[in-house]
């Protein structure tokens, strides 16, 4: 079940692989989360000492957050993955020049997973030649739907 999507990333990059990554949280997020207070539109993923890192993705606190806690709602969150995945996504991330960009904040067995994709940018060709192909396909349902 899906909380948050980054439909901007699918328009800015191609994605060529995907992954599923915990993500290390405190208690309001958790609940501020399940409140549907969440979004990755301005979100990314960095590398830093061998770790993955999700910064920017904003979740707003409750109003009902606790007294004694300080909310900040665009910290830096860990993503948690396995240590041959981590090392992979370096090695492209470093070499390839792929970039990491986080697709959506979904639901997992109960635990909130974040996926995160391995992409190259689009040039801005890339995205006309896109957006034709979307509409041409829209046009196409449309016509046949009319007959």
């Amino acid at each position: 079940m899906s909380i948050a999507q980054n439909r901007k990333a699918f328009h800015e990059y191609f994605i060529e692989q995907k992954f599923e990554a915990g993500i290390v949280l405190e208690g309001w997020e958790v609940k501020a989360i399940r409140a549907n207070r969440a979004q990755l539109k301005e979100a990314y993923v960095v590398v830093r000492n061998g770790e993955i890192y999700l910064i920017g993705c904003h979740i707003s606190p409750l109003p009902t957050t606790s007294t004694h806690t300080q909310p900040d709602p665009v910290r830096t969150r860990k993503l948690l993955l396995h240590a041959e995945e981590i090392n992979r996504l370096i090695g492209s991330v470093e070499r390839a020049g792929y970039t990491l960009v986080p697709l959506e904040l979904h639901y997992a067995r109960g635990r909130i997973k974040v996926e995160i994709g391995l992409a190259k940018g689009k040039k801005q060709h890339d995205k006309r030649q896109a957006e034709k192909e979307r509409d041409w396909q829209r046009e196409k349902q449309r016509v046949l739907r009319v007959k």
